[in-house]
């Protein structure tokens, strides 16, 4: 089995899934290392009535393996947007393979965001995409508190509660408070709803 060299930081990810292909672990490793962050924010516009983000961010993860077992670098592909397409359809297919099975949590996934970008859509589709999400986000923030607004922001750049909390100066439960009412807002069309 081949061990990476000590400076793993100087290797891009094409040749880290390189190292992987000849039975490098350390390398995938250290891409699991690279993409933990991203696969948080790709997980993270999705919602589960019931369920747990965890779900999904296991599933993003099984998606990031999965690039990093099968890229091929002769596809004039960068690794990354190979990275970004398996992970997000990984988690499509988990959203939608609940639709159709009896996991109940699954069936009322709402998702933060528009669907990916830049793979087989054309720049007009694109342009035409990005103004829809920026109405979507700015029609859903008038509906939103002050601090509903600013957990938003931070929630879809994939911070922790924790990164949240300290970013807003709130209790982490205020934090979760907050994500809650925005995602019912969301499942409800926008809808205003009362604190008790």
């Amino acid at each position: 089995m081949s061990v990476i060299p000590s400076k793993v930081s100087e290797y891009s990810d094409e040749e880290l899934c390189a190292l992987v292909a000849d039975g490098c672990r350390n390398a995938e490793e250290e891409l699991v290392k690279r993409y933990l962050r991203p696969v948080r924010v790709y997980a993270r516009p999705y919602f589960l009535v019931g369920g747990d983000s965890e779900d999904l961010i296991q599933e993003a993860m099984f998606g990031l393996l999965k690039a990093i077992r099968e890229f091929d670098p002769g596809r004039d592909v960068r690794f990354k947007t190979f990275a970004e397409v398996c992970i997000r359809n990984r988690i499509r297919s988990a959203v939608t393979n609940a639709v159709r099975s009896k996991h109940a949590p699954l069936n009322n996934s709402v998702p933060f965001e528009s669907p990916m970008l830049g793979v087989g859509i054309s720049l007009e589709e694109q342009y035409i995409s990005r103004e829809e999400e920026t109405e979507l986000l700015t029609s859903l923030e008038q509906h939103l508190s002050l601090l509903e607004r600013k957990v938003l922001k931070f929630f879809l750049l994939g911070l922790s509660y924790q990164e949240i909390s300290e970013q807003v100066g709130r209790p982490i439960k205020s934090v979760d408070n907050a994500v809650q009412r925005i995602r019912r807002k969301v499942a409800d069309g926008f809808g205003v709803f009362s604190e008790s």
